[in-house]
């Protein structure tokens, strides 16, 4: 492609060298996330994945899922800190799936930016080659597009595209949870991806940009350092869980936070009890909702108020699932159960 250029695209705002270059630095980053299964590297029209390594599933089911980061992103672009924020597109696409129990085989990233700065893309990309690997699976492609005219040169989006693979009788199906099962919690790593439109309205954010400098003594950091925290990803931890002991349903608290997330694991005759005392709420929520003066439903309702994901086991298992997580690295704990009085969520 070295010959390939084209002054009057250049003039129009879209400079295909620049997208050249953005490749060439992305490439060894792509390279950490290289599995059993992909084909073929990055420069093609379509990624490559062999299910051949995958042949002990003997009834095998693909699990997709699509997401994005978010307004999450101005905080990245104010600022000008690009290095995670893959980590968030990745996490909020595998989080999902592995719902399904699905491992994650591969990811597709979509970047749209005003100016391809590749060295800015360098950064993006890195960060989604470190979220692959953190969930155990290969970045096979991805796009990066200049949209001058829709978008300010410093202004990006990303989104991308997973899909894992599941047996198909290993799949929880949430309508084999009862009445007095256990759910329990897995602690988040902060704000994860969800209600940075909230939050940036609470702290006043896009009219006062110094305010994300603030340090402040609750979180042992500033605001930006807080809020920048990449979702954690839990694929590992679930994977094994499932091996290990008896997992009957499982949700990933994303947009909507625990009114949405946690119905969507129960049968539609079971709603939740959580008991407030036991939700480790991190400081950060608690600045959020005295800052707005955000009431206790709204905050629940938006955020994962320190819970990124949930899991129902029955009573006898839950101190091995506990154990079992624990041992994966995560911190958990439980914080309520079904109920059969109820539909939806309701706090005690």
């Amino acid at each position: 492609m070295q010959n390939s250029h084209s002054k009057s695209y250049k003039e129009a705002g879209v400079d295909v060298t620049a997208g050249y270059r953005s490749v060439e630095l992305i490439k060894k980053h792509v390279e950490r996330t290289r599995i059993k299964g992909v084909l073929e590297g990055i420069g093609s029209f379509g990624g490559l994945f062999s299910l051949d390594a995958y042949a002990s599933v003997k009834e095998p089911v693909l699990v997709s899922g699509t997401d994005g980061v978010g307004t999450k992103l101005k905080i990245a672009m104010y600022m000008d800190k690009h290095d995670t924020i893959g980590i968030d597109c990745v996490a909020m696409c595998v989080n999902d799936i592995v719902c399904a129990s699905a491992r994650p085989l591969f990811f597709l990233d979509y970047i749209a930016m005003g100016k391809n700065i590749p060295e800015k893309v360098e950064q993006i990309v890195k960060g989604v080659a470190e979220g692959c690997v953190q969930a155990g699976c290969a970045l096979i492609g991805g796009e990066t597009a200049e949209h001058p005219g829709m978008m300010d040169e410093n202004e990006y989006d990303i989104a991308g595209f997973s899909v894992g693979i599941a047996e198909k009788s290993k799949i929880p199906d949430k309508n084999s949870v009862k009445h007095g099962d256990i759910i329990i919690a897995l602690a988040s790593s902060g704000v994860h991806s969800n209600g940075f439109s909230l939050t940036r309205k609470v702290f006043k954010i896009d009219t006062d940009k110094k305010i994300l400098e603030k340090h402040y003594a609750d979180l042992g950091m500033t605001l930006a350092e807080e809020l920048l925290k990449p979702t954690r990803i839990y694929v590992k931890s679930i994977l094994t869980a499932l091996e290990k002991t008896n997992l009957k349903s499982i949700c990933h608290i994303t947009g909507g936070g625990f009114q949405e997330n946690i119905p969507r694991m129960l049968n539609n005759n079971l709603g939740a009890v959580i008991f407030k005392s036991a939700v480790k709420t991190q400081p950060v929520f608690n600045i959020i909702a005295g800052e707005g003066n955000i009431d206790q439903r709204d905050m629940f309702n938006t955020y994962n108020m320190g819970v990124g994901m949930c899991v129902t086991v029955s009573p006898e298992n839950a101190d091995e699932a506990l154990e079992c997580l624990k041992a994966c690295g995560e911190s958990a704990f439980i914080i309520g159960e079904a109920c059969e009085v109820t539909s939806g969520v309701i706090f005690k």
